[in-house]
């Protein structure tokens, strides 16, 4: 089985899964009503591609959520190791304090 490709691709891939079942439809329902095709969709919901955001889009269009629904609470530490925690707000405070 290849490895996922990160622990958000896991985690959004969980809640479509979960979107998905609820609903009861199948991967193959999914595709046609997203015009995705269902294994592309297999591999999002296993965790082993991340979506692009016009997938996400289609995909929870098709379910009827608010694509904000699967990325609430995934940050950028869910991507793994980043070469730096900065923010664009730390950036902005290093350069006034250079200023100074």
């Amino acid at each position: 089985m290849p490895n996922s490709h990160s622990a958000a691709a896991v985690e959004l891939g969980r809640r479509i899964r979960a979107a998905r079942h609820e609903l009861g439809i199948s991967l193959e329902d999914l595709g046609e009503l997203s015009s995705i095709n269902w294994t592309t969709i297999g591999k999002i919901e296993r965790g082993v591609s991340s979506p692009t955001v016009e997938s996400l889009i289609r995909i929870a269009t098709a379910l009827e959520i608010d694509p904000g629904a699967f990325v609430t609470g995934l940050t950028a530490d869910h991507y793994g190791e980043r070469e730096h925690q900065l923010t664009a707000r730390d950036l902005i405070r290093a350069r006034l304090g250079k200023r100074s």
